[in-house]
């Protein structure tokens, strides 16, 4: 039977990722606003509605729905014809894509800025130079050596230790080439093998060394914060390659409720885990909407890009039903990830 801390800790997880939808919708909002387009209505979760207030002012009609999932800003013109002088499809070109890209901008910056406070708070940077290796360490054995320098792990350049640890996960499944800064002189050590784990139905490799921990400057403070911005980004583009090609198997994907049970977990290790788990999440927000898929802000920006180009817009018709496919696409989607997440957990 789940404890009161439990339940907590749910309602703590569902608010957190109710919040990151709010400030992704919050930057289409805003520069909607900025750009004087009329807005219907803001709205976090989807379904039926449990909260609304309309503004007297504006007449935007402010909104909480059911389901924790997603939200919306409704603008008129936005996904049909409209004779407001104000619509979303009256504004000029760069305006809109100003709009479109908010809101995943939005979710990366505050990402980034948390990610750089969790940095200072816990100032732990480690360096990608070797202090120590385990016993059986196979990377020895190919020729590393003690206070070696890691700078790219085959070709993949790598600033700091959270970079180098993930890069032997991800490409340390087989022998690769590494090079590395030995007495001031750069040498690339090929067919370095590293031990191997496996997880969530996927083989990575497993770093079998320690590095030496860097100063807590101010400079090695905001190398890290910006590398370690850099790499999630990149991460989450390879992971959904990896997920594509069949390297991660469908265990691997979460949705909402997978993600509040993760956010739960983290919270159970401590706030820094919970925070840091939480700017991922900001992030995946983010870089997933970008994606050139219809419903998507990335789908959106696409026809906006093809309509810079031909100087006139898709017909609106045509643009809506290929959003209305790609939206039933991944709500049906959705409900698989949900359903699988829900079974998982009994």
């Amino acid at each position: 039977m789940a404890t009161v801390i439990d339940i907590l800790q749910i309602i703590l997880a569902i608010l957190l990722f109710g919040f990151l939808i709010f400030i992704h919708e919050g930057g289409h909002f805003l520069f909607a606003r900025l750009f004087k387009v009329t807005v219907y209505e803001f709205a976090i979760g989807m379904g039926p509605k449990i909260f609304t207030k309309k503004s007297e002012k504006s007449g935007i009609v402010y909104s909480v729905r059911l389901f924790p999932i997603g939200g919306f800003v409704s603008m008129a013109g936005e996904d049909e014809e409209s004779d407001d002088p104000n619509a979303f499809n009256k504004k000029p070109v760069w305006q809109r894509l100003i709009i479109t890209v908010a809101g995943a901008a939005t979710n990366l910056i505050v990402g980034a800025l948390v990610m750089a406070i969790l940095v200072v708070a816990n100032p732990i940077l480690g360096s990608t130079t070797i202090a120590e290796f385990d016993k059986s360490a196979t990377s020895a054995e190919a020729g590393l050596e003690v206070k070696d320098k890691i700078v790219a792990i085959e070709g993949h350049s790598v600033h700091i230790s959270d970079e180098l640890m993930y890069e032997v996960m991800r490409l340390g499944v087989e022998p690769v080439d590494v090079t590395v800064i030995r007495d001031g002189q750069k040498l690339t050590i090929e067919d370095v093998a590293f031990g191997q784990l496996n997880a969530e139905g996927a083989t990575f490799g497993s770093p079998d060394f320690y590095v030496y921990r860097e100063a807590p400057t101010l400079l090695n403070m905001a190398k890290h914060a910006f590398f370690k911005c850099t790499y999630t980004v990149r991460m989450i583009w390879e992971s959904l390659y990896d997920l594509v090609t069949g390297r991660y198997g469908m265990e691997a994907v979460s949705g909402p409720v997978g993600v509040t049970e993760a956010l739960t977990e983290a919270a159970d290790t401590g706030a820094y885990s919970f925070i840091n788990l939480a700017v991922i999440i900001s992030m995946n927000l983010g870089v997933m909407n970008l994606m050139p898929f219809p419903a998507l802000d990335g789908g959106r920006i696409v026809f906006l890009l093809i309509e810079a180009v031909r100087r006139k817009p898709l017909k609106t018709q045509v643009e809506a039903y290929i959003n209305f496919a790609g939206l039933a696409i991944l709500m049906l989607f959705m409900i698989f990830i949900c359903t699988k997440d829900i079974i998982g957990l009994f």
